[in-house]
């Protein structure tokens, strides 16, 4: 069982690495966007696959597991000739953005539509035809997005060549090419060029920056200066995953990933007995309603971070530091069990967990590049799992039972004792279960204070990376 769990969980990792490479190589000017809906979809599978074998109504569990089994792998087959890097670059239209305006709508429908089915497939006992109806309605609002790339093929709509202008080499400079000493000269301007100069309104900064490096460039045909070699890529350059292990910006990407998807995850494991401490008896709608804000939270955080950056030019990261703090809130929410708290907790939890999956692997393309950002992206998930370890397999895990313990003392239950190794293996009893929000009191607080640790370091990434995006996305709105 543990090597199936093993190659069907590394299969999925490879399946999402191959879709989210691919496509955000082929739009690399809506990475936001893409990776924000890629991300969102794959989170909201699990409830369209649970409505598809409700809608089937299989009789036992290993149907259900034959089913995840053989339907995915289904779909990748057949879309495997179609989903590769195809050169998108070249591809921008003005149309784009009314395309993912468009595909944001779908997903919003979709979002509201999965959300009203399963609170009323758990409220109301709904006849079998009405989930078959359900269900064609579901797969009628998948397929909607597709209208837009059927649409484009038979468009002759014009490239919009100001924006290949803008970010991609002239012919004639594609023809001349760069020599290796035009590409260190680059770098060298951001070492020479003055402090003062960033905090100049973007054209006049851009002006600046060109003058300088026209200076550099002629200095060195002359040979009034020596350009020294640079040892590394910089920031925005294609890395690879060794020479990206040595950059802080990396580790402060992971540790912040780790401190927030790792308190978000912490509550997603632990909603039913978070619920059912608090006294809450159905404990599915919350299940439900997270996966739901978890979808949004990916789909709203690749949208509104895109703003951040195309229309101010600001970091990427400060939207990362904005949804660590919605946690942080969501977690005192958790905290304090106020009544009505676990609508409110599970909104912010899911919407601030949803948002690190669409922003995180964004930015690490932003200044890590793209060439290697399948190595990049697949490590810094480790951050997920590990966290996941840590916060709730460690530290949840046993403060709740201590509280329940001190709770079982208090009835005077006593607690059950194992004589030995097959007397705790084969006890039937139930372990002792906590009632009020002090079981997830502490943890949650300690989540919370973990949620303004990763928001500090991602602040932290924002003063570092501030002139490199100021740098790409000033140029681009210029």
């Amino acid at each position: 069982m543990c090597i199936l769990i093993f190659v069907g969980n590394n299969g999925e990792t490879y399946f999402n690495t191959a879709a989210l490479v691919s496509c955000v190589q082929n739009f690399p000017k809506s990475r936001g966007p893409v990776v924000g809906i890629l991300k969102g979809f794959a989170g909201l599978s699990g409830a369209i696959l649970t409505q598809i074998y409700t809608m089937i109504n299989f009789p036992d569990q290993a149907a259900l597991i034959f089913m995840v089994a053989v339907g995915p792998a289904m779909v990748v087959v057949a879309l495997m000739f179609i989903i590769r890097p195809v050169g998108g670059h070249r591809q921008v239209r003005p149309s784009d953005g009314l395309s993912f305006t468009f595909i944001y709508s779908v997903c919003l429908l979709l979002a509201a539509y999965l959300m009203g089915v399963m609170l009323l497939e758990d409220l109301v006992d709904v006849s079998h035809t009405l989930i078959i109806i359900f269900t064609v309605i579901l797969f009628l609002i998948l397929v909607v997005p597709v209208v837009i790339p059927v649409k484009l093929s038979f468009s002759d709509e014009p490239k919009d060549l100001a924006v290949e202008e803008v970010l991609l080499p002239k012919p004639e400079q594609q023809e001349a090419g760069k020599s290796e000493q035009d590409e260190v000269i680059f770098s060298e301007v951001e070492d020479e060029k003055p402090k003062e100069v960033d905090l100049l309104p973007a054209s006049e900064r851009h002006k600046r920056i060109a003058q300088l490096q026209a200076k550099l460039c002629q200095a060195a045909a002359e040979g009034a200066v020596r350009v020294k070699r640079r040892r590394g890529p910089h920031r925005g350059e294609d890395f690879t995953l060794m020479q990206a292990l040595i950059k802080a910006d990396l580790w402060l990407i992971f540790f912040s990933l780790l401190l927030g998807s790792g308190s978000g995850l912490t509550v997603i494991d632990n909603l039913g007995q978070m619920s059912q401490s608090l006294g809450y008896d159905n404990t599915h709608i919350f299940v439900s309603m997270i996966s739901i804000w978890n979808f949004l939270g990916r789909v709203g955080g690749g949208y509104f971070s895109e703003i951040i950056v195309r229309d101010y030019a600001y970091p990427r990261p400060i939207a990362m530091a904005v949804a660590q703090l919605v946690m942080a809130v969501g977690h005192v929410f958790f905290a304090m069990g106020w009544p009505g708290a676990m609508y409110i907790g599970t909104l912010l939890i899911g919407l601030g967990y949803g948002a690190h999956w669409a922003i995180v692997p964004a930015a690490a393309s932003e200044l890590f590049g793209l060439k290697k950002f399948g190595a990049l992206y697949n490590f810094l998930t480790l951050a997920n799992p590990a966290g996941s370890l840590i916060f709730s397999g460690v530290i949840a895990s046993s403060i709740y039972d201590r509280e329940a313990e001190k709770q079982a003392h208090q009835h005077h239950i006593p607690p059950q004792i194992s004589v030995s190794i097959f007397s705790g293996m084969f006890a039937v009893d139930e372990p002792p279960k906590c009632e009020g929000s002090i079981c997830f009191f502490l943890t949650s607080m300690i989540m919370s204070g973990f949620c303004i640790i990763a928001g500090v370091l991602s602040l932290i990434l924002v003063n570092r990376t501030k002139t490199v995006y100021a740098n790409i996305y000033g140029k681009s709105r210029t």
